[in-house]
């Protein structure tokens, strides 16, 4: 692949998807490349050649999808899922105002364990489980219409999926498994770019996890932007365990919940986003027990609760 092809590729999909392609990434983009020029009899650069001459839409979508990275697994880096049941909901029913239902975007789901996963572990964990919409997007077509299946292989359910919720949550399908009716009913997926105004809101909850690794500063600082103004006050922001708001984004305050590090985007009072420290907050009530022992971390914290509804572990 020459020099010609690997930067009309990464201004390409840096122009759609925001993904940075850095010099030294060339295998990268031919690995990926690769099989969408083999299906056209050509090697990647004369399969770039052909779209630099006249590329349909559908042809650039192929060439950005193929370019997006989808890992993912069930329940990753538990530690998000716990918080939601021990910290996050009971507050979230506090401060929602009487919401009839808790409504959380799953931005960047890839092939849907994420948001699956979500409603496996509110429904195991409280009874009676909590009312929720998750609505899950990504910039992928293909991985959503996998998704929407909710059909997966024996080597994909025993990526970090117990066994009894395997049990619960899923019927066999053949030498594959599937996620109920119920719980899919209760996702709704859909395409959606990050650099675009997000899904209908308000949320109580966004998951945007493992996802801002790959984008430049401004960038990060626009998407987070957007979260922000997509959140009902008092919601919170779960980022990926390497990712954070601090020196990105000045609107947001970072909240220990257990294990996990949330974030939660400043009052609407103080005008947006905002420089400088953060101010002091009043320490929230206790509300139910924490799901593990909270360990050290650095930033504000979500009190130990003392009292909870019936739980069971993941």
């Amino acid at each position: 692949m020459n020099a010609d092809t690997f930067a009309f590729v990464a201004d390409l999909v840096g122009r759609r998807s925001a993904i940075r392609l850095d010099p030294g990434k060339e295998y990268l983009v031919e690995s990926r490349i690769g099989p969408l020029a083999r299906a056209r009899g050509l090697d990647v650069d004369g399969y770039v050649r052909a779209l630099r001459a006249g590329a349909g839409e559908a042809d650039i979508v192929a060439v950005v999808e193929a370019m997006t990275t989808n890992e993912t697994s069930w329940l990753r880096d538990v530690a998000p899922f716990a918080a939601l049941r021990s910290h996050v909901l009971p507050l979230l029913r506090q401060t929602a105002g009487g919401a009839e239902r808790l409504r959380i975007w799953s931005a960047a789901c890839s092939t849907g364990q994420e948001p699956y996963s979500i409603l496996m572990a509110l429904s195991d964990g409280l009874e009676p489980p909590p009312p929720v919409e998750v609505v899950a997007t990504d910039l992928n077509e293909q991985v959503l219409e996998r998704a929407r299946t909710g059909e997966y292989s024996q080597l994909e359910v025993n990526r970090g999926l117990p066994a009894p919720m395997l049990v619960r949550h899923f019927d066999r399908a053949g030498a594959h498994w599937r996620v109920r009716a119920d719980l899919r009913a209760r996702v709704t997926f859909r395409r959606h770019n990050l650099l675009d105004p997000p899904p209908p809101g308000p949320f109580d909850l966004v998951f945007c996890r493992n996802v801002l690794i790959y984008f430049d500063l401004p960038t990060k600082r626009a998407v987070l932007d957007r979260i922000a103004r997509s959140l009902r006050p008092g919601g919170f922001l779960v980022l990926g365990a390497a990712e954070t708001t601090l020196g990105v984004h000045d609107g947001f305050e970072r909240v220990e919940a257990g294990r996990a590090v949330l974030h939660r985007p400043l009052p609407s009072g103080l005008g947006g986003p905002v420089t400088g420290s953060l101010p002091a907050r009043q320490a929230l009530k206790p509300l139910v027990p924490a799901f593990a022992a909270p360990q050290p971390v650095a930033g504000r914290a979500l009190p130990t609760p003392t009292s909870a509804p019936t739980q069971r572990g993941l």
